[in-house]
């Protein structure tokens, strides 16, 4: 077992510890406080003196059943509304206190909504003492009568305590009374505040009865608050300067040299008493940050830690003065924490700084609440992530008590009014929680390997000399201050000696008088003096006497403590060998642990490492698979357009092999008429025909629009003659046209827009509008297979059917396509003889067969 590490606060223990330690739950207790007025409506319930039960208010939505739903929530213990002061540091503090004397540190807190009751749990009211000054009350009646004297321990400013002789002591005392800094005694101590005068009766003081007599006890206090999440100092004495005031200066957190975090330059101020602690609390109170809000007239505005450090050391082998040993000196200490209270900025309306304190405090005890949760996890679930506890000062300066450093107590107090459910319920489920969480249970660490009571002895022996001397007739107690100081004062006092007259005789006189009285009593003392001394003496030879006759049995005892000091001698060996032993092992361990850190930080890298590279091949992955679909979609639509275009392009080629079929068979007609014609009029002479000439290609056959064509009726016998060749444009003669652009053409806002005047738009064709019209054109438009916008226009002529309706002769298919002024090497204007006039556009045109295609529109007869 290791060795408790005396001199210092106790070291906790390491972050790996053995499973058989032992363990126990955090300390979650419920105080209920009353309501204030009677007409209010309750949410709360006591059940049991362990559970109570939530239920909410009228106002708030029923469940699904139609009730009101209820949640109960089970403690270590619930006290009511009925509960006194006394009773809850019986149950709560008292405990703590006499771990805090038996050196094992403690830390208790309350928690809840604001206006819960937490300050009056802690602090209390004249006549009902809360659980601090119960606490200092206890402490110092159980310590009072082993108190060391001031200024024999003293704080090194490192989380430690020093010892000093009783000469510096002394000398150091000498120099703060000189200051008057600090009293001389506790009678000549001003008045403490007399709201904390009568806090606590002398029917409900306490004691502890289990206090080690053989040690000497100092008590020192320190009073912190954590205000927008900065430490201050509240018992600092700063300078005031009244023409240039200066703001408290924050303090740091530190670590000592046993991984216990501190508040670096704290003041802590010694106290003897409990109404000189009362005076100290007060003293920082008075400073404490509180403010009038919507929900509590004295809102606590920070975070108050007043810590009680008790430090002791055991008294020597004769039992009068105190070991000057360092090491010897141990150090306990208890915290008692009132925390600001929660608060929702919708209800108290709070603005400006009222509203970032909200802020701040909500935000500490959502990181309390948070590292709850870490711990309870790692405990229960094996894991070993990391405690947040750097996010808030709070957390960061108790991060010892729970990682194993003592004990946690922790009581809630609750508001029972209908107006606080909402926080209510979270305070209730953030407490269910912290139970959960387990802290290692604080060992007991001896004082020293001195023999016990020997405080008692030596004050034994004092009284048995003192029964002694008085049975032969001396004085019962010879060094008794008071009698030398009563001696003293009945000396006759010197009378004045001034000699202002050469025949005074009454001065000389009265001054002889007074010196042979202050002989007389010299005399006596001396007298008294040399019968005690005699008296000593013989006792002293009877004392010898009878020391002479335990030599030998004191020799015998001296050879059995010679053996056993070779058996101690060689058991030192040992002990020491194995602690080398240990300090071997403990290296080794260190080194293991640093290896094993740097493996797992190589670990978390190429994890890390890992997961990057196969986050971005996931998304080369998904970008591969996008790209993909997207040629596909690509190659589908160019597929598609290619399809589109050949088959066009077929159909184009039949029309234009049709039209040449039709050309020759209406010559062979012709021909075939005029033989015939001829050789019904008796054998003419055949006409002489002008040689034809070779057709030109379709291109330019198109753009000829001034070529004399030779035409034939349509094959239609209900369809008017179709002179293809003329091909101007007869919008410049009051012609009408039909401009039908269908609702499905895509509207691509080109300038490849034909203008046509004294056009009728329409969407879908008509009897009506074509009645009025001579010409027809059909607009469509679309991508080509590059991707350049291609516009069709399909001519026609409007014509009467024999049936009264209207038909459409398509005589003409002018396609435009807009293209790039570097992929285009020339501009041509459109001249078409029948579409619409000006525009500009490269054209392609597909060939027209002088076929024609005729959509009719039968009229619609009355009935």
């Amino acid at each position: 077992m290791q060795r408790p590490n005396k001199g210092k606060t106790p070291r906790r223990p390491g972050p790996k510890k053995a499973s058989n330690i032992d363990k126990d739950p955090v300390g979650v207790y419920c105080r209920i406080r009353p309501l204030g007025a009677e007409d209010e409506e309750c949410c709360v319930e006591m059940i049991s003196s362990s559970t109570i039960q939530l239920h909410a208010p009228d106002g708030l939505k029923a469940n699904r059943n139609g009730e009101y739903k209820e949640t109960q929530y089970s403690f270590k213990k619930v006290f009511g509304i009925n509960t006194t002061q006394m009773e809850l540091f019986e149950d709560v503090a008292k405990p703590l206190i006499e771990d805090l004397i038996h050196c094992k540190n403690g830390l208790l807190f309350t928690y809840g909504v604001t206006g819960s009751g937490k300050t009056f749990t802690m602090t209390g009211s004249p006549g009902e003492g809360g659980l601090l000054p119960r606490s200092l009350d206890m402490l110092f009646n159980s310590i009072g009568p082993f108190q060391a004297k001031r200024f024999v321990f003293k704080p090194d400013e490192k989380n430690g305590m020093e010892i000093q002789d009783q000469v510096d002591a002394l000398l150091e005392r000498q120099k703060r009374d000189s200051q008057q800094s600090v009293p001389k005694t506790p009678s000549s101590r001003q008045r403490p505040d007399p709201e904390f005068a009568d806090m606590i009766s002398t029917e409900e003081a306490c004691k502890s009865e289990n206090v080690d007599e053989d040690c000497c006890y100092s008590v020192f206090v320190s009073y912190i608050e954590i205000y927008n999440n900065y430490i201050y100092d509240l018992l600092e004495d700063a300078p005031f300067d009244p023409i240039r005031p200066k703001a408290p200066q924050s303090k740091i957190l530190r670590e000592d040299q046993n991984h216990n975090m501190y508040v670096a330059g704290c003041t802590e101020v010694e106290v003897k008493s409990t109404e000189e602690a009362f005076e100290v609390f007060w003293k920082g109170q008075k400073k404490r940050r509180i403010a009038n809000t919507e929900l509590n007239r004295e809102s606590s505005r920070s975070h108050s830690v007043f810590t009680v450090k008790l430090a002791q050391a055991p008294l020597d082998a004769d039992g009068d003065h105190i070991l000057q040993d360092k090491n010897q000196v141990n150090v306990s200490q208890l915290c008692l924490v009132d925390l600001a209270g929660s608060e929702r900025t919708s209800r108290t309306r709070a603005e400006g700084n009222r509203l970032r304190e909200a802020g701040n405090i909500n935000q500490s005890l959502m990181t309390l609440r948070t590292c709850m949760e870490v711990l309870r996890e790692n405990q229960m679930c094996g894991t070993n992530k990391m405690v947040p506890y750097r996010d808030s000062k709070v957390t960061h300066l108790f991060k010892n008590y729970f990682d194993g450093e003592g004990k946690v107590r922790m009581i809630v107090c609750v508001n029972p009014k209908a107006d606080d459910y909402d926080e209510t319920m979270l305070v209730m489920r953030f407490a269910e929680m912290t139970q959960e969480v387990e802290v290692a249970r604080p060992v007991d660490r001896p004082i020293c390997g001195l023999a016990a009571g020997r405080r008692h002895r030596n004050r034994a022996f004092k009284d048995e000399l003192s029964r002694r001397l008085e049975e032969r007739g001396g004085p019962s107690n010879a060094d008794d201050p008071a009698l030398l100081s009563q001696l003293i004062e009945s000396l006759p006092a010197m009378p004045r000696c001034e000699l202002v007259d050469p025949a005074d005789d009454q001065t000389l006189s009265r001054l002889i008088e007074v010196l042979e009285r202050r002989q007389r009593v010299r005399n006596m003392m001396t007298e008294q003096f040399n019968k005690t001394a005699n008296t000593l003496k013989s006792m002293l030879q009877q004392f010898d006497s009878q020391l002479s006759a335990k030599d030998t049995f004191l020799h015998d005892q001296r050879s059995k403590l010679s053996e056993r000091d070779r058996v101690i001698m060689s058991q030192k060996a040992e002990l020491e060998r194995l602690e080398k032993k240990s300090k071997t092992l403990e290296y080794k361990i260190d080194i293991l642990q640093k290896t094993t850190g740097m493996y797992e930080q190589d670990k978390r890298s190429l994890q890390q490492e890992l997961e990057t590279r196969e986050q971005r091949l996931q998304r080369e992955l998904s970008e591969r698979r996008r790209m993909e679909h997207r040629m596909q979609g690509i190659v589908t639509d160019t597929k598609l357009k290619w399809e589109k275009e050949c088959e066009r392009r077929v159909n184009a080629k039949q029309l234009e092999m049709q039209n040449k079929l039709w050309v020759k068979d209406e010559k062979l007609k012709q021909l075939k008429a005029i033989v015939t014609e001829s050789g019904g009029g008796g054998g003419g002479v055949f006409p002489t025909e002008r040689p034809e000439k070779p057709e030109r290609p379709s291109r330019e056959r198109d753009r000829n629009y001034g070529q004399k064509r030779s035409a034939s009726p349509s094959p239609l016998p209900t369809a008017p003659p179709v002179h293809p060749t003329h091909r101007r444009s007869h919008s410049a003669g009051g012609e009408k046209w039909v401009d039908h652009k269908p609702a499905s053409n895509l509207d691509l806002d080109t300038v490849m827009q034909p203008i046509i005047p004294n056009a009728i738009k329409v969407s879908t064709p008509n009897e009506k509008a074509l009645s009025k019209c001579h010409k027809y054109v059909l607009r469509h438009q679309e991508l080509a297979s590059d991707g350049e916008i291609e516009t069709k226009l399909i001519k026609g002529n409007v014509f009467k059917t024999r049936g009264g309706g209207q038909a459409v002769q398509f005589t003409d298919i002018e396609t435009l396509k807009q293209e790039c002024a570097a992929a285009s090497s020339r501009k041509r204007r459109s001249g078409s003889g029948e579409g619409p006039a000006h525009m500009e556009d490269v054209e392609n045109r597909a060939p027209v067969a002088n076929t024609s295609t005729v959509l009719g529109y039968p009229k619609r007869r009355k009935p």
